[in-house]
């Protein structure tokens, strides 16, 4: 059998190291993307001819989510590997933070995993077999200064994970997050040399992560090797004490 692997935000980053991982392993993937379509355009051919859909879809929003899966259905016969990857950052004090910026940030990085997973559990659970894996961020563990509504959205979404276990589990269907540490992706491009020299001496390996790590433990996560792990929140983050 040939699981299918729905992820959102698919096409940069980690969400991106997880498609090149998922095809290199011949799975069927789904990946999502909201408004970068060259990025799309670049995937789609980089990977013609493997078992690929690239959906532009805003995870945040779930009439799109659930057309989308409606594709997924139509296409794979839905998905049974979830990764919850769509996300967004801001470095802000928390007395500049706008309301507005508040529930966008908690729209992206919990409620496209809440549409997400809404739309693939009547699936799931009748498929008796499963994996959802949560991407958050270490800041969702130990919270970062200047980033409050980032850390809060992070953190909410470690909950989502451990309750969803324990909701999912006699279904035979696991339920984990990953909180990266500092990873070499764009969403940290806002974050100057001197940052990342002051962010990699607090880090006893000395050095950012790469997507492709984080990449390697989804990719475990979602085999059945992993089968007896659910609601854990593994942090790679090159060790870094929190």
């Amino acid at each position: 059998m040939t699981h299918t692997v729905l992820i959102t935000g698919g096409t940069k980053g980690i969400g991106k190291a997880c498609t090149d991982s998922f095809l290199a392993k011949g799975f069927n993937v789904v990946a999502t993307y909201r408004s970068d379509d060259d990025a799309a355009d670049a995937m789609r051919l980089s990977h013609s001819g493997k078992s690929l859909e690239v959906v532009k879809c805003n995870a945040a929003d779930f009439e799109q989510t659930k057309a989308c899966w409606q594709l997924v259905a139509e296409r794979f016969g839905g998905a049974d590997i979830i990764i919850n990857n769509a996300g967004i950052s801001q470095q802000k004090l928390f007395c500049d933070i706008s309301r507005k910026e508040w529930d966008e940030m908690f729209d992206v990085n919990i409620g496209s995993a809440f549409n997400t997973v809404k739309c693939a559990y009547d699936h799931l659970v009748s498929c008796k077999w499963g994996r959802i894996i949560n991407v958050s961020s270490i800041w969702g563990i130990a919270g970062a200064s200047c980033e409050v509504h980032y850390s809060a959205s992070k953190a909410a979404l470690i909950g989502f994970t451990k309750a969803l276990a324990k909701e999912l589990g006699p279904s035979h269907i696991t339920v984990n997050c990953v909180a990266p540490g500092v990873i070499d992706t764009a969403m940290n491009s806002h974050l100057g040399a001197d940052d990342i020299a002051a962010l990699c001496e607090e880090t006893p390996l000395c050095r950012t992560g790469s997507p492709d790590e984080v990449a390697s433990l989804i990719c475990y996560l979602a085999s059945d090797d992993a089968a007896f792990i659910t609601g854990q929140v593994i942090s790679p983050n090159g060790g870094i004490v929190i």
